[in-house]
């Protein structure tokens, strides 16, 4: 790493970039992973970097992967950022000063696989730096283009980018400091998801020290199911779902058809969602099947209220017995668990118990089956501390400003108002770093006693919470 004033240049294998250096800390933005996926390259694997001669500037974020912002209340709650342009596949290091061999972490962003942004500032990785670890952040493709089903495209094209980005995490994070034989892998929501799968696969298992799993999704859907989304786009385009047909057109007209046909969804019902599809090519099999016997050290958990953030409080209000029954039918939820759930929090309203049965049934049950199975180190967490902000509680996406240790930054104030409790963000944070540093967050494996740590105001490392209900779901 050569100084120059505040600037600092790093070589690697594709060229030289010259990233800027403020209190001890070295920041390169924007560095191509993989080349430009439109053109030529549209709804094909992550194709490599075309080196550049001279000096490329690394001083500010790539641009964003083609997305439509949050609508609703969502869009008030969660930050959006869009950056133009066509070199999306790109990565970011913060690295402390004179690093050598120090610990990585590869920070993958959620987002529901068609939303989000490594540019986010709550998403800063100076706090990790400051803590000697070498800090990396990427994007990936999303929607349409990162997760359609199409006949003669590649499957999971948002995953095989989170892949190559891991590569080439392990490839050049040597040349900012990190040691590539220590690389923590970390991802909330989707990114949670994309975590999982990359640990579910042998290629990329290989690569990874440690993990992090927040709040994701472990299951992967057939072709057929993961393909309704773009299936029913196609039908909204007067276009055949294969890749000719989609590559034919601008990625504005799929997010315009993306936009139509989700118009009037709800978490209740609507438009199906992007997923992650099994596939011999790119994942074998779904990640709970394969996480249980995986060897890798483990950090996993949820927050109490995840679906505070998916349904207001109005919504929640309307969630009658009836629409409580029929979910329970379409699920096959077996009336003994629901009572379970009403046992363990008689006092809760009829949508609030619908909520509790989502998360458990989409998020906590799968996450709590996968640890109990599994005999490698396993650390699990419930984020409990309630935001201000709409009744949210422990909503998804909350811990968020504490793990990064960002919650000061007022990007956060919308999600958890305007005075966070910084003893929280600075144990949770200091938690993860432990952890990336020498895989022990501080807190006793969930083993056969379910100890799970509970972060809140007073956190305390306790026995599973209600797991009545949740563990008589499917």
């Amino acid at each position: 790493m050569t100084r120059m004033d505040d600037r600092r240049r790093v070589t690697i294998s594709s060229g030289t970039i010259e990233g800027v250096a403020t209190d001890g800390i070295s920041r390169f933005l924007g560095i191509p992973y993989a080349a430009p996926p439109f053109g030529s390259n549209r709804f094909r694997e992550p194709q490599p970097v075309l080196p550049w001669d001279g000096i490329r500037a690394a001083t500010s974020f790539g641009p964003t992967a083609p997305q439509l912002p949050y609508g609703g209340a969502i869009g008030e709650l969660l930050g959006h950022v869009i950056v133009e342009g066509e070199d999306i596949l790109t990565a970011n290091v913060w690295a402390p000063e004179d690093a050598s061999g120090a610990p990585v972490v590869l920070w993958i962003h959620g987002g529901a696989l068609e939303r989000g942004a490594a540019a986010l500032p709550g998403y800063d990785g100076t706090a990790f730096a400051r803590d000697g670890i070498v800090f990396v952040s990427v994007n990936y493709r999303l929607g349409a283009e990162g997760f359609s089903v199409l006949e003669g495209a590649p499957r999971n094209l948002g995953l095989q980018d989170a892949a190559a980005a891991l590569r080439w995490t392990h490839d050049e994070v040597e040349a900012f400091g990190g040691d590539p034989q220590r690389i923590t892998i970390m991802g909330e929501s989707a990114g949670g998801a994309l975590v999982a799968a990359l640990l579910s696969r042998d290629d990329t298992r290989a690569l990874i020290s440690r993990a992090i799993v927040q709040s994701g999704p472990l299951d992967a859907q057939t072709p057929e199911k993961g393909g309704r989304v773009s299936a029913q786009m196609a039908k909204l385009l007067g276009a055949a779902a294969d890749r000719e047909s989609f590559a034919a057109l601008e990625p504005g007209a799929l997010l315009d058809a993306r936009s139509r046909q989700s118009a009037g969804s709800s978490p209740l019902g609507g438009a199906p969602g992007y997923q992650l599809v099994i596939d011999p090519e790119t994942l074998p099999r779904s990640p709970r099947e394969v996480l249980s016997g995986v060897t890798t050290p483990l950090i996993i958990g949820t927050n109490t209220d995840e679906y505070r953030l998916w349904f207001t409080p109005q919504a929640l209000d309307r969630i009658s017995a009836m629409k409580l029954l029929a979910a329970r039918l379409a699920l096959r939820i077996p009336g003994r668990a629901v009572r379970a759930f009403r046992a363990d929090e008689p006092d809760a309203s009829t949508g609030e118990l619908f909520g509790r049965i989502a998360t458990d049934l989409l998020l906590r049950g799968p996450a709590s089956r996968v640890a109990a199975a599994r005999t490698a180190a396993t650390y699990v967490y419930e984020f409990g501390w309630h935001s201000p902000v709409r009744d949210l509680r422990a909503a998804h996406a909350v811990e968020l400003p504490f793990m990064f240790s960002t919650a000061g930054d007022r990007s956060w104030s919308s999600l958890i108002g305007e005075n966070p409790p910084a003893s929280l963000a600075a144990e949770m944070h200091e938690a993860w770093a432990a952890f990336i540093r020498d895989g022990d967050p501080g807190w006793p494996e969930y083993a056969s006693e379910r100890l799970t740590r509970l972060f809140d105001t007073v956190s305390r490392t306790v026995p599973q919470r209600r797991t009545g209900g949740m563990d008589l779901l499917p």
